[in-house]
């Protein structure tokens, strides 16, 4: 019961803090591509992959009162920092969830900003295609980006050193 929750919550242990709902969005999407073990079902959406099923966990985490999410006011929007509650540690010591080591693919996304990861998840959610085709694609997709050949290169790499861990 709760297993898929219990997951979520093990990335919020390991990374202490979230902020951002479009960059949760995208961490977990890339989490998910290296293969750990998130169910959340995705589908194209304005910034890039998107799960309604994530939003609505994250809000039953919230109502539950494992995970915490602090609302600030952000030039002129809101933005979201998220972590976990002592409750939630509780919960999680004793959900019987044998946690994944995501910390290092953690601390490579902590190093990107938002819109970076945007980029490499909306690449990674075309990855059946030709690289060449990713890349029209994305352009095609996100054209309002304006992403250059450097980021792309820079998304490449971020891509390949994810596979070698």
């Amino acid at each position: 019961m709760l297993e898929d929750h219990a997951r979520l919550m093990v990335l919020f242990e390991q990374a202490k803090e979230v902020v951002g709902r479009k960059r949760l969005q995208k961490m977990v999407y890339i989490l998910k591509k290296c293969g750990f073990a998130f169910s959340e079902r995705y589908s194209f959406h304005f910034y890039g992959p998107y799960s309604e099923e994530l939003s609505t966990r994250i809000e039953e985490l919230c109502n539950l009162g494992f995970l915490d999410e602090e609302r600030e006011k952000e030039k002129g929007y809101y933005q979201y920092r998220y972590h976990l509650t002592d409750r939630g540690v509780g919960f999680l010591d004793h959900s019987g969830v044998e946690p994944s080591d995501m910390s290092h693919v953690i601390q490579k996304m902590d190093d990107h900003s938002s819109k970076f990861l945007e980029l490499v998840a909306t690449m990674l959610y075309f990855d059946n295609f030709s690289k060449e085709e990713i890349e029209d694609k994305v352009k095609t997709v996100k054209s309002q980006q304006n992403y250059t050949e450097s980021d792309f290169e820079e998304a490449w790499r971020f891509i390949t050193d994810l596979k070698v861990h």
